[in-house]
């Protein structure tokens, strides 16, 4: 009886083990999230039912890190071509409510962001096919707002892609996007 026992246990530790799920790794470029107002994002987990009411606007994106790699102008995120704004999945923007940007209205909803960085300034793209990976199936047809904004030169080199919102001094927010030495902001009016 002890023999039959014994061996039903090792069956259904192997059976167990056997079943147990792999998980992946940690991502090179791990996902972040910035929100406008920036407070509301540290409320979230104690009221979600307050997304749709209090925030305006959320980015979602991936961090990729410089690493010793020359970041604009080079294999990294070359000049004149469709970026995603990070690495992985193409960086998505919801908006809560309307918003003006560039002066064209926006309706609220998820639009994928993507940038054709030059030395001097960037075209700023939202377009409306979401949930992609990287720029690959990126379609110029389906832009909702082209507009251009300068760069500007950061006090301090960043490792990582950042996003941060600050209130601007019109009706709304400045999305502040900067990577390495090089800076851009996106006047968002609400």
């Amino acid at each position: 009886m002890r023999k039959k026992l014994f061996t039903l246990f090792v069956l259904l530790i192997f059976t167990l083990t056997s079943q147990a799920q792999k998980f992946r790794g940690l991502d090179k470029s791990p996902m972040d999230m910035a929100y406008y107002p920036d407070n509301f994002a540290h409320d979230i987990k104690f009221a979600p039912e307050k997304v749709g009411k209090e925030a305006f606007v959320r980015v979602t994106y991936s961090r990729p890190a410089k690493k010793d790699r020359e970041v604009f102008g080079g294999k990294l995120v070359p000049y004149d071509k469709v970026w995603r704004f990070g690495a992985n999945e193409a960086t998505e923007i919801k908006f809560f409510k309307d918003v003006k940007i560039d002066g064209k209205k926006v309706k609220a909803g998820v639009y994928s962001l993507f940038a054709i960085p030059t030395a001097d300034e960037w075209t700023i793209i939202l377009n409306s096919e979401t949930d992609i990976w990287g720029d690959y199936d990126y379609k110029e047809a389906k832009d909702v707002v082209r507009f251009k904004v300068k760069t500007r030169t950061l006090a301090e080199r960043l490792e990582n892609l950042s996003i941060v919102f600050t209130k601007s001094e019109t009706k709304g927010a400045d999305m502040h996007i900067g990577w390495d030495k090089t800076g851009v902001t996106i006047p968002i009016e609400f």
